[in-house]
């Protein structure tokens, strides 16, 4: 891919070779907000936009997908969210939508591998721990996206963050890694490539970009959290969950156990900005977060802030 000479220089490694872009970045694929507008921008700005199949409203996912290819000539994934699937045709549904990358979380990685590899897409499995890193390589997937615990969404009860989760998962796999959670900008990013990673992955940072379809009050949320602003919910059951505080989650982070039912009304919090109606899945590092940018200026600085803090590693 020829890059505008006004941009940062590209990187070349395993992740961006296997994916065809020139910045080892992807958008995480977040329901209801993993759409075209925001997974346009994401391709186009030279990284990897996501769109998401875990609202289970596939005709809405196919219109989706079909406006991306007239959004962006550039290359796009899919991801399957096994937790949430309700055909069991999702595989055959992502392939027939002619993508060439999936995503797959939230299950089993034996499940959609074999036959998603077969129709001759890359496939990167979601893990939490390094003994899920293990099985989902021993699975053949291309590549794994290694989510620390800090990150916002549906968690592994016992989390564990990425400082310690990324270092231990690229010691003991050969395959490309993607970090996740808590990569917000050019720094965390060196972090992670640092750790062993070849790739991020941003949820909470595009949660907040412009084109990211969120109502503001969410985003303004997000650009008030301080670090500590966050909720872990069902530690003790699953699914796990990091939200943002809210009045609503900080009597939930009490409970014993959290249902699904809580998202009954999430699209009033999602577009309707009624901060109290569901539970704001977001990470820790919305805490790093000051001010809602479009996604080409992210992942611009992004890749400035990543070529100035390798720079300034020190040398022999």
């Amino acid at each position: 891919m020829q890059m505008d000479q006004n941009k940062p220089a590209p990187i070349r490694n395993r992740i961006t070779d296997l994916l065809n872009i020139p910045y080892p970045i992807v958008q995480a694929p977040m329901g209801y907000i993993a759409r075209s507008a925001l997974a346009s921008a994401v391709s186009n700005a030279g990284a990897l936009g996501i769109i998401e199949t875990s609202s289970g409203d596939l005709v809405a996912v196919r219109k989706e997908i079909a406006m991306m290819k007239d959004l962006t000539p550039h290359p796009f994934g899919v991801n399957i969210a096994q937790l949430f699937v309700r055909d069991e045709s999702i595989a055959d549904f992502v392939v027939e939508q002619g993508v060439r990358m999936v995503t797959t979380s939230a299950g089993d990685p034996t499940k959609y591998t074999k036959q998603l590899k077969s129709a001759g897409l890359k496939v990167f499995h979601v893990v939490p721990t390094l003994a899920a890193a293990l099985k989902a390589q021993d699975a053949g997937v291309d590549g794994l996206v290694v989510e620390g615990g800090e990150g916002g969404g549906f968690k592994n009860p016992k989390d564990v963050a990425t400082m310690v989760l990324l270092p231990l998962v690229c010691e003991h796999v050969e395959i490309p890694v993607i970090a996740a959670g808590g990569i917000t900008d050019g720094k965390s990013m060196a972090a992670a490539f640092a750790l062993g990673a070849e790739g991020v992955q941003m949820g909470t940072r595009m949660v907040s970009a412009k084109e990211s379809p969120v109502h503001e009050n969410w985003k303004q949320a997000i650009i008030n959290a301080k670090e500590t602003d966050t909720v872990f919910l069902n530690r003790f059951s699953r699914p796990a969950l990091r939200a943002l505080r809210t009045e609503k989650t900080t009597l939930l982070e009490h409970e014993d156990h959290v249902g699904l039912e809580n998202f009954a009304n999430m699209t009033d919090l999602y577009f309707g900005g009624d901060m109290e109606s569901s539970i704001a899945l977001t990470g820790q590092v919305a805490g790093r977060i000051t001010s809602v940018k479009p996604v080409a200026q992210i992942i611009n600085e992004t890749m400035v802030g990543f070529w100035d803090a390798i720079g300034r590693f020190p040398t022999p």
